[in-house]
């Protein structure tokens, strides 16, 4: 048998393993590190996160990717050098953030990498009946693997969509595993650039477990900071609390029929995004309004999307538990609008849970990678768009 399979297979009989989880995000700010203790599989797993860290991108970096990112014509010789590009600084950040950490790279059994997404296209946004639901992340594991002398995991999304899904969201997986609790209704909200949730019911029933996005999260207040401020994001909603809502502008972006979607559904910034923004501004006539406002419009309109989607999970006065996390969870505007919409739930974030909000996408990550190799039992339920695959591929350093 090659030494490398043997030893996977080892890993995959120990009773706990040392798994690395990696994210990257629509945000591109940096690379979520999440060093995580990970004992069992299946229903009987649970993850203690050791150490955590966002190695920063150089600007230059982000440049790079965002010459690429969500654009459909997007130049393909640049598309194939940076899927070894972002595994080369990937590999690059893990050495230096273990090395840090006094973590020798032999002691890691796994690396668990996302890559970044650069374009997601499932049926319902691309429209081409003659084509499947698609995704492209970069980040080849292969180049991880061997810079970093690590097993690693990868391109996960593509399995789900094999086995009939669009690609995402998969934080279904990883949420129902570590986070249902008996007799709490809970609401799994992580606010990235895209908001989605993962519904966890009180029976942990997995035929009820679902998780989806509901619409834009951060992204589209992130790109009008970047245009009009030169700052990545609106830090403590500094900009938007200076504006007031345009209801004229709130009507015409909510004018998508991505919203009378069904549950489960994928979407990105290749629909919301800034000529999504103007569309919307032309439709209303709100093109002299000032950015302040547009930005507190901007958050009203994620607000809103958010708390429509997670009310169609309850009936009234449901008693129900709303777990944050995801960049989202830092705008007190953004936050104060779901409390006032959701009166009937308990805000928390998943630090009462003992996972770091910031952390637990990478978390999550280590936790799929850790069904790979250790899981005999991927059941998640029995519904369309939510296969129960193990997910990954598998990639040797030698």
């Amino acid at each position: 048998m090659n030494s490398q399979i043997q030893k996977l297979y080892n890993i995959g009989l120990k009773p706990q393993r040392l798994i690395v989880g990696l994210m990257s995000g629509t945000s591109m700010d940096g690379l979520d590190i999440a060093l995580c203790e990970v004992k069992g599989s299946g229903k009987n797993c649970a993850v203690k996160v050791l150490k955590f860290t966002t190695a920063p991108y150089s600007d230059d970096f982000r440049f790079k990717i965002k010459a690429i990112f969500a654009k459909k014509d997007a130049d393909l010789q640049l598309v194939c050098l940076m899927n070894e590009e972002v595994a080369f600084v990937h590999a690059v950040l893990i050495n230096e953030t273990l090395k840090s950490w006094e973590i020798n790279n032999d002691d890691v059994d796994l690396i668990a990498s996302h890559g970044q997404t650069i374009f997601h296209a499932p049926k319902s946004l691309h429209e081409l009946t003659d084509y499947p639901n698609g995704t492209l992340q970069i980040g080849d594991g292969d180049h991880i693997a061997v810079k970093t002398g690590i097993i690693t995991i990868c391109d996960f999304r593509q399995k789900h969509i094999a086995a009939g899904g669009e690609g995402a969201p998969l934080a279904v997986y990883g949420d129902y595993l570590i986070f249902s609790k008996e007799n709490e209704d809970r609401i799994m909200l992580n606010i990235g650039g895209i908001a989605n949730f993962t519904y966890l019911p009180r029976t942990l029933n997995a035929n009820e477990v679902f998780s989806t996005d509901v619409g834009p999260g951060n992204t589209l207040m992130d790109q009008v900071m970047q245009k009009h401020y030169q700052k990545f994001y609106d830090k403590d909603a500094e900009i938007a609390l200076q504006g007031k809502l345009n209801d004229d502008l709130l009507k015409a972006l909510l004018n998508c029929d991505f919203f009378d979607l069904g549950f489960p559904k994928t979407t990105g910034p290749e629909l919301f995004n800034l000529p999504y923004l103007e569309k919307a501004q032309k439709q209303s006539a709100t093109q002299n309004i000032t950015n302040e406002d547009v930005m507190n419009t901007l958050c009203h309109f994620s607000a809103i999307v958010i708390a429509k989607s997670i009310e169609k999970c309850f009936p009234e006065n449901a008693n129900t538990h709303i777990y944050m996390s995801g960049g989202g969870m830092h705008n007190p505007l953004l936050v104060s609008l779901l409390k006032d919409k959701l009166p009937f739930a308990s805000f928390y974030t998943t630090a009462d849970l003992g996972i770091s909000p910031d952390a637990k996408e990478a978390v999550l990550f280590a936790i799929l990678a850790n069904e790979t190799v250790a899981s005999s039992d991927n059941y998640f339920g029995n519904r369309e768009d939510v296969p129960s695959v193990c997910m990954g591929k598998i990639c040797l350093p030698e």
